[in-house]
Order: structure tokens, then sequence, then C-alpha cells
């Protein structure tokens, strides 16, 4: 594999694994628990709050890109909503720390992102194929 295609690949591969972490985060983005200093029967039988990831992208030495995906912190923010058999005695539950126009620039980002390394995977087979051609 050429170098030019093992670095968009890799990119291709960052971009898809952006746009998972973003739709897992704005799928669960109201998957609310209990707060994290709350106490009693009440919180002890509710799972906590949807922990929201993001995805840190490096260079990679010789060329390429890396992703890790990390938990957002802080990860819940305190919400009111006193009818929920898990709020505390102020009424607050623990919702995950999503922000909804942070995850819609990640993926068009990602979009972008994975259009321009396909464009490369093409470029290289094309310029393969005229290669090929040309020692016939």
């Amino acid at each position: 594999m050429s170098s030019v295609l093992s670095i968009a690949t890799s990119g291709m591969l960052a971009a898809s694994r952006r746009v998972e972490v973003s739709a897992s985060n704005v799928a669960n983005e109201l998957t609310t628990g209990p707060p994290p200093t709350a106490t009693g029967p009440a919180a002890a039988g509710h799972p906590p709050a949807y922990v929201p990831l993001r995805v840190d992208q490096v260079a990679v030495a010789g060329g390429g890109t890396a992703t890790t995906i990390q938990a957002v912190s802080p990860n819940s923010v305190p919400l009111y909503q006193p009818n929920l058999p898990f709020a505390d005695s102020n009424g607050m539950v623990a919702a995950p720390n999503v922000d909804p126009a942070n995850e819609v620039a990640q993926q068009l980002i990602a979009n972008y992102s994975f259009a321009m390394n396909a464009r490369v995977v093409r470029a290289d087979e094309e310029m393969t194929k005229t290669l090929l051609d040309a020692a016939v």
C-alpha cells in the first residue's frame, strides 16, 4: 500500500470514528441519571447518566492520523427534573454534558474529512492505473 493511500485511509477511519462518537452522544443526549452526590434507595436503583465521549485526533510519525476516545469532562450537568424518581432533594438530576451545536460541527467536519480523503484514494487509484497502462 502506498504511503499516500495509507494516510488517506487513516483519515477516513478517523472521520468514521468521529461520526460514530458524535452519533452516540446525540442519541443519548437525554439519558439522565441520579446526580453524582445523590444517595439513598431511589438513586441506587437507577443507572448513571450517559457519559458523553470525544475523539482526540493526532498526527502519526511518518504520516497519517490516529484517534483516541475519551470521556468529556465534566461528563454531566445538573438539570431540574423533580418529577423523576432519582432526583435529589432539590429536584436535580445529572444530564449528559452534550452540546448539540458542537455535535453538528463534529459531524460536518467528519463528513468533509471523509470525502476529501476518499478523493485522495480515488486520485491514487487513477494515477496507479495510468502508470500501469503506460507500462503496457
